[in-house]
């Protein structure tokens, strides 16, 4: 490899991240980071279409007879939370790692896909195209990232999905189900004994959300996992509820549809159960796929992942990986390390060189 080569694009990356941390892009409020992301492209006469707040472009000899690659990852973020002790929109180079909002989750991921584009935009005679999306809505599972832009790219072959894990493998991720639970009593004068507490009676069930095991447990996956997450009941201390509802976060595995689990929680509850979406489903791609197999090659681990990513919303085999630690996500005082950058970039190329 062209280590020259690497240098070149490693500074463009970080240089971009650096602005990307910069411009404010909560999810659904990314047009400052698409306006950059759009400019940047331009300025190395590229082509970056763009679909509300999602920008993709094409490889230089894009063939329409030719399968297509979609290297992809996301520019909107959290919101910063209240532990943050440096300023979560200035970049900042200090030992070794670059701290900012989004640096880790998924700005190092973006730029270090964006810098293998741009290592493979003008090569001719690829077996494969190349298309590169930046998209909004990651962290909200938005209608307006990725699940919108997918039917402008037209059919893809299989993809990347940056995001951060250590440049290891997810070759399953689990779905998400979010269920809003609700139990009726009676309200009635808390000193007289009257009414039906609401509260009392969701106890049992609340107790089976967190016993239950589901029996099917993933090789990749593990088991189908419930969590209840909020509670809302009563409105004054001396007034038995005749209400409590709580939600239950339901990560499922690949053994089960979303529909199967709700159909089974809904046989052992009292409450009413109404699911927010079925559409969070799990994914995976089978371990002989060509490029699980170059990651193997190239040293590269693989997993499954509890957590969700738009690698959900494809409906074609994705590897997703990235420069990063997930367990720095959402943190205060977010950061990269240099050096994961750097090294990301050259494993996503000879990734993709060894299917291109």
């Amino acid at each position: 490899m062209n280590m020259q080569m690497i240098d070149e694009l490693y500074s463009e990356a970080l240089q971009l991240l650096k602005q990307l941390i910069a411009t404010p892009s909560y999810s659904k409020e990314e047009q400052g980071t698409a306006m950059l992301l759009q400019k940047f492209f331009q300025a190395k006469g590229i082509v970056a279409h763009r679909l509300m707040n999602n920008l993709w472009a094409t490889n230089l000899h894009f063939d329409k007879e030719k399968p297509t690659i979609l290297l992809n990852s996301h520019h909107d973020t959290v919101k910063p939370n209240a532990a943050y002790t440096l300023d979560p929109f200035c970049p900042i180079e200090k030992e070794g790692k670059l701290y900012g909002l989004g640096s880790n989750d998924a700005g190092g991921c973006l730029v270090s896909l964006i810098a293998t584009f741009l290592y493979f935009y003008s090569q001719a005679d690829l077996k494969y195209n190349i298309v590169i999306a930046a998209t909004a809505e990651e962290e909200i599972s938005g209608a307006n990232g990725i699940a919108a832009l997918l039917p402008q790219l037209g059919e893809i072959a299989f993809g990347i999905v940056g995001e951060p894990t250590e440049m290891h493998m997810a070759i399953a991720e689990k779905g998400l189900v979010v269920l809003d639970c609700e139990v009726k009593g009676a309200s009635g004068h808390a000193a007289r004994c009257e009414g039906d507490n609401a509260i009392y009676k969701a106890l049992h069930d609340i107790e089976w959300f967190k016993e239950y095991q589901f029996e099917k447990v993933s090789e990749m996956l593990g088991t189908v996992k419930m969590s209840v997450t909020m509670l809302q009941a009563g409105t004054q201390h001396n007034v038995v509820p005749a209400s409590c509802k709580f939600t239950v976060d339901l990560r499922v595995n690949d053994c089960y549809t979303n529909e199967d689990v709700v159909a089974i929680v809904q046989q052992h509850v009292q409450c009413e159960v109404v699911p927010r979406s079925l559409r969070l489903r799990p994914t995976a791609i089978d371990i002989t796929h060509p490029i699980v197999q170059a990651g193997i090659a190239l040293g590269r681990n693989y997993f499954g992942s509890a957590t969700l990513s738009d690698k959900v919303f494809m409906h074609f085999p994705t590897v997703k990986m990235g420069p990063g630690d997930s367990a720095r996500s959402h943190t205060a005082d977010e950061y990269i390390h240099l050096q994961e950058i750097r090294e990301g970039i050259a494993l996503y190329i000879d990734l993709v060189k060894s299917v291109v």
